[in-house]
């Protein structure tokens, strides 16, 4: 059966054997790019860095909010101390172990799809908390969120339009550079990607414990687990933070607008089930916490 020759149409080309369609060479599986990596000491000099910025950063700025300063002098401080070192620990990597173009190297080179995916990620974000928080919930976990004591800050327009600015802009980028392509990079040196994703989750959850919310950090970091987790599994799908990035900054930013314009309160005094999940409402970012209370809102 082999020999017959192709059906009537086209003149035939005797010189060449005429072979079925069925026993045609097939174009082979093109398997998909692996994913870049780092070396683990990338990967946890970052963690180190920007624990430790953060931390100071929120104790520098409840010691100098008290002085009348102009608002660009706090944003400006507060972003330099709390993201400038990870910043520079990011160019540091992209040159010893990479090209030194931060983007190229990184993932942070945007595409216009990453304006799509960066909803959806965000959407399954919010799921991932509302899933873990129910969990806290029934298992009566404590927690504390970051985000308690804003209602009372109102009149500190300086302190809160600083967290607003350094939450909804600085962190989504800095933290997803760290997190999802320098530590999630470096895991993957070292883990399979299950693991990876798990272990920047939980890494990404530790890095917002502060100290004063004592057993509180223990849900929170719960919560943020299950976010960075989400933000980790969509990075090393996209093989790129862009998307991630966007997720992270609508994350934050519906949380501040829900809690700062006052809904969460409506909400609070309506549904017991909602004040609630609003008590465990969180965002990302570990310098959300109020100044001092003892001192005179400006």
């Amino acid at each position: 059966m082999s020999d017959l020759p192709p059906p009537l149409g086209a003149p035939v080309d005797t010189s060449v054997p005429y072979t079925p369609a069925a026993a045609a060479p097939r174009p082979s599986f093109v398997e998909r790019e692996p994913h870049p990596t780092l070396p683990i000491q990338a990967a946890l000099g970052a963690v180190v860095v920007l624990t430790v910025s953060l931390l100071a950063s929120k104790y520098v700025l409840d010691a100098v909010v008290r002085f009348d300063w102009p608002l660009v002098v706090y944003v400006v401080l507060l972003a330099l101390i709390g993201y400038g070192p990870s910043l520079a620990w990011c160019v540091a990597v992209s040159r010893r172990w990479g090209t030194g173009r931060v983007a190229g190297d990184l993932g942070l080179t945007p595409q216009w799809t990453d304006l799509g995916w960066g909803p959806v990620i965000w959407l399954a974000a919010v799921g991932s908390q509302l899933a873990i928080g129910v969990i806290v919930l029934v298992l009566d976990i404590p927690i504390s969120s970051n985000t308690e004591g804003f209602e009372e800050l109102q009149a500190d327009r300086t302190y809160i339009v600083t967290l607003v600015i350094t939450a909804v802009i600085a962190a989504p980028l800095v933290e997803e550079l760290v997190f999802r392509a320098v530590v999630l990079r470096g895991l993957l040196s070292r883990l399979p990607a299950v693991g990876a994703v798990a272990g920047q989750a939980v890494l990404f959850g530790a890095a917002h414990v502060d100290p004063v919310r004592g057993a509180g950090n223990v849900g929170l970091v719960m919560v943020l687990s299950g976010v960075g987790a989400v933000f980790g599994g969509a990075a090393y799908l996209l093989r790129r933070i862009g998307a991630t990035v966007i997720a992270h900054a609508i994350f934050n930013g519906v949380v501040l607008l829900i809690v700062l314009s006052g809904v969460a309160d409506d909400l609070r005094d309506e549904s017991t089930v909602a004040s609630a999940v609003e008590q465990r409402a969180v965002v990302d970012q570990a310098d959300l916490t109020e100044p001092d209370r003892g001192r005179d809102p400006r």
